[in-house]
């Protein structure tokens, strides 16, 4: 036996390149990144620095409540949620079809909207510290240096506690997800 043949039961079928896929996300990133980067240029436009520090925050809540969304349905199980619907659970039909999209409610939730509000976030820091710097008279690259490492460690640090709770409750964190979902699009029952 070679090397080659080791790995042959590992292989998987090729699949075939979604495109309808690849350019849904594509154009729903760039609406996304248009309204957040408009959002975020508007508040910004003429607020102070708490109000520059606010949004910022509220970015990076964003951007750390969907990554805990992306992980939760990828980690979650689809057989209880079987269950659940055969019962007729309200949301649960909503959480099997998540589950057997996770690769793209994944994607979407961690890649597009969680990068989409580490870059505005970015952007908005970058506004928050000239706007500390002109105000208290700080020397604007040590501002921005902080400004910056302030952002990246809470982004970084709010998305490993996330992805911790996302993966141990996944399950919980889907259905609860899933009944959001039915109650907006499909109303009251």
């Amino acid at each position: 036996m070679t090397k080659s043949d080791d790995l042959k039961p590992l292989r998987k079928k090729k699949q075939k390149t979604n495109y309808s896929w690849i350019i849904t996300v594509t154009i729903m990133a760039f609406i996304i990144s248009f309204s957040f980067s408009f959002i975020s240029e508007s508040v910004l436009m003429n607020a102070n620095a708490v109000t520059g520090i606010i949004l910022v925050l509220v970015f990076i809540l964003i951007g750390i409540l969907f990554d805990i969304i992306g992980v939760s349905v990828t980690s979650a199980e689809e057989k209880p949620f079987h269950s659940m619907s055969a019962r007729k659970v309200k949301g649960s039909d909503v959480a099997v079809s998540l589950v057997k999209n996770a690769e793209k409610v994944s994607s979407f939730c961690c890649d597009v909207v969680g990068d989409i509000c580490g870059i505005i976030s970015g952007s908005a820091g970058a506004v928050v510290a000239v706007s500390i710097s002109q105000k208290f008279n700080y020397d604007l690259i040590i501002t921005t240096l902080v400004v910056t490492a302030i952002i990246a460690s809470l982004t970084i640090g709010g998305k490993a506690i996330g992805k911790g709770i996302a993966i141990n409750k996944g399950n919980f964190i889907l259905y609860e997800l899933a009944k959001i979902i039915s109650f907006v699009y499909k109303g009251k029952k």
